[in-house]
């Protein structure tokens, strides 16, 4: 490892709520695959789980803590991985609804998106000719009006009662470069202190491109703005740009994001199995970078988290 190379992060994303059934049949949807797949990448080196939930009934998804209920314990006793809680749902959910799991477990991480958006894979449903449940094509289609919402007031509503209140800490997704000045405001407001782990996402309709100088751009941004040992930086790549943005990103010193949640795929044409097949990927190219990999423990002292046994589940 390079001297002063911090060691990467893997972060997983295991089902999240923009893939439908018919788009991949290795998606997770019941608790129990969540469940299996969250706990064989945590296995194959993934630090950080970050989770969402679907209605077992036909995929959809789901803000209902009962279902959140059927899988996160299953996966903190199964692992030591971080267990991060979405509160981002998906652009159908009020706030309450994408807020009422993490309130109730006061998980030691959420992710927390930093701005309103539009946020869309309509294009993708010009790929199916046939769906296998009757809710995915109007979900898909729909998107094209919907707004993904996070105002400021929202933002600072989730930093004051789950962040302060229960402790818990975040993944900030930046869409944009706005993003990191939203969120540089509510460090100047005191309602988000360091160490900060932020999520450059690109390749998202609606948010920046997937161009590799838009990367720099991110992360030069957030090293004006935060300082280079007041943050930490991560990077998704959303579809076929994740494993090569990931790349880009660990060059540039950064930790990485993967799962089925960002690209259903693990090569060109070849669909992902499950998560873990992308994190055993990740993990060779990292390799062979000759950086070296973060375990639970050192990840959670890297963001200053308040550690498995301080969570309600």
């Amino acid at each position: 490892m390079a001297q002063g190379q911090e060691k990467v992060i893997i972060s997983c994303a295991v089902t999240g709520s923009v893939h439908t059934p018919t788009m991949s049949p290795h998606l997770a949807l019941t608790p129990e695959q969540i469940a299996v797949q969250a706990i064989e990448a945590a296995e194959a080196g993934a630090a950080i789980l970050h989770l969402h939930a679907r209605d077992p009934r036909d995929g959809r998804p789901s803000a209902d803590p009962r279902v959140f209920d059927q899988f996160v314990p299953r996966i903190k006793a199964a692992t030591d991985a971080v267990i991060n809680i979405t509160t981002g749902g998906s652009t159908r959910m009020t706030l309450e609804e994408r807020l009422a799991y993490p309130l109730q477990a006061k998980p030691e991480m959420c992710s927390l998106n930093m701005g309103s958006m539009n946020f869309s894979v309509h294009p993708l449903a010009r790929k199916y000719s046939q769906w296998q449940h009757d809710w995915e094509k109007p979900y898909v289609e729909g998107m094209e009006d919907l707004i993904f919402r996070n105002t400021f007031r929202d933002i600072k509503h989730i930093l004051q009662v789950l962040g302060k209140e229960c402790g818990t800490r975040f993944e900030f997704e930046c869409y944009d470069v706005g993003h990191l000045y939203s969120l540089a405001h509510f460090v100047d407001e005191g309602l988000v202190e360091g160490p900060l782990f932020i999520q450059g996402i690109l390749g998202i309709l609606g948010g920046l491109g997937p161009d590799p100088e838009n990367l720099v751009t991110l992360k030069s941004t957030a090293d004006r703005l935060f300082g280079r040992g007041g943050y930490r930086f991560s990077v998704l790549g959303a579809g076929r740009h994740q494993m090569p943005l990931l790349t880009m990103g660990a060059v540039l010193g950064a930790s990485v994001r993967v799962g089925l949640e960002d690209s259903l795929y693990l090569g060109k044409g070849q669909l992902a199995r499950n998560c873990a097949e992308q994190v055993r990927k990740i993990r060779r190219i990292l390799d062979e970078l000759s950086l070296e990999v973060a375990t639970p423990a050192e990840a959670r002292a890297m963001l200053g988290l308040k550690g498995r046994d301080a969570v309600a589940f």
